[in-house]
């Protein structure tokens, strides 16, 4: 925690275990310079759900929101106010980045012998137990609703449900209603009664996936619903309390979004307690073999061969893990090799086709999402060639933020320096 606004004695304070307590007298743990701060004003402690807090009768009181509390409990990243005096309960994540790679090479059904996935195994044990909230980053088709499913697993709450909604699969009239629920009658269609996804997944976990589709005028509510736990159907006279472990993911950089008006900046800072990627199949290749013998296995074949695995090793895959099982599926099927798509090769220099691959028996969401992924590195490289790889001038022409095109180029293999 930090303190701003007062002197204080230490002005941060790290809470590892039991309570703390805060105020102006020499016994706190916390001690606030500051007349509007009693003796003894609030108490701190860690629980399973994020932090409690208790006021001790303080004479001005403890603050969250604007709203006077006694006692209740708020997730990291929540500020609270005794008087003019403001309590940042961020968390620590330096426990969490500096650990250890995890020593087994799978965790929850998840599959990875490479460095990086054992370090991101490393992050979702040391989360265990934890009900903080998560932001999981990666490109389409790298497995974030897995570490979903493995974070949900290793929380208090898995014993409750584990509710998934795809942001970017709902048409945006209807969002509200899909997370919150509406009453019959509350717009054209709403013959009956629905519950939402906050309602459905009370006593365990929503999923938010493609989070960075969310519509703006819906993200003032799924904030409310964050801090207050409260939410209220389309329709309905009442709120509802519910108390839900949030889980979310994107393949967008919302940092971006939020600097483009796109996504709002508090809702980030709500979300994005703790920030976990996804590592991209090409930057871990020495885990195809295993994936791909495993989803064979899946599919009632036997060990893949050596020479197939060679060639599975060669490819870009930028569907990332999901084009791997589609075409492992595919070979057990066919018995060959499916042709990659264009602009896959493994050059990286291919053009996206005039007439895409479309696979009619696939969703609809993976295949746009593969597409995109293989227009935005065709359109870097072209970017660069003309500019001849100056950066400025290639923001310039892009419309593009510099440090976002960097973070692109970067993430495709075409930055240098």
């Amino acid at each position: 925690m930090r303190v701003h606004g007062a002197p204080a004695r230490p002005v941060s304070f790290r809470l590892e275990a039991g309570t703390c307590l805060v105020g102006a007298g020499s016994e706190c743990d916390v001690v606030i310079a500051n007349s509007s701060v009693s003796r003894q004003h609030v108490e701190l402690g860690l629980v399973p759900e994020g932090i409690s807090v208790r006021d001790l009768n303080s004479r001005n009181g403890t603050f969250y929101l604007g709203q006077r509390v006694q006692a209740m409990t708020l997730a990291p990243g929540a500020r609270i106010h005794l008087g003019p005096v403001e309590v940042a309960l961020d968390a620590d994540l330096d426990t969490l980045e500096g650990g250890e790679p995890y020593t087994d090479a799978t965790y929850r059904g998840m599959i990875g012998a490479s460095l990086s996935m054992r370090a991101l195994f490393g992050a979702l044990a040391r989360l265990e137990g934890s009900l903080v909230t998560v932001l999981v980053g990666g490109e389409s088709g790298v497995g974030k609703e897995l570490v979903a499913r493995a974070l949900h697993e290793g929380s208090t709450l898995a014993s409750g449900p584990l509710v998934t909604v795809n942001c970017g699969a709902i048409a945006p009239e209807l969002v509200a209603s899909e997370l919150f629920g509406h009453r019959r009658g509350a717009f054209t269609g709403a013959s009956d009664a629905r519950r939402g996804a906050f309602e459905s997944a009370d006593g365990g976990t929503l999923f938010l996936d493609e989070i960075g589709e969310l519509p703006l005028d819906v993200q003032p509510m799924l904030l409310r619903a964050l801090e207050s736990g409260e939410i209220r159907a389309v329709g309905a006279d009442k709120s509802t309390h519910v108390r839900v472990r949030i889980l979310a993911a994107t393949h967008r950089d919302l940092r971006s979004e939020v600097r483009a008006n796109r996504f709002r900046e508090d809702l980030y800072y709500r979300i994005a307690v703790v920030e976990l990627e996804v590592p991209p199949l090409r930057d871990r290749i020495d885990d195809v073999e295993e994936l791909a013998n495993r989803f064979a296995q899946v599919a009632g074949l036997t060990a893949l061969p050596a020479p197939l695995i060679a060639r599975l090793h060669a490819r870009r895959w930028p569907g990332n893990v999901r084009e791997l099982r589609n075409v492992v599926q595919a070979y057990a099927a066919l018995g060959r090799l499916p042709p990659e798509a264009p602009g896959s090769g493994s050059s990286g220099h291919g053009n996206v086709g005039n007439e895409p691959v479309i696979d009619v028996t696939r969703p609809y969401a993976d295949q746009k999402d593969e597409l995109v992924e293989q227009f935005t590195r065709s359109y870097l490289v072209r970017l660069m060639q003309h500019t001849a790889g100056n950066q400025s001038a290639a923001a310039r022409l892009s419309g593009l933020d510099r440090s976002w095109l960097w973070r692109l180029l970067l993430k495709h293999g075409l930055a240098k320096g």
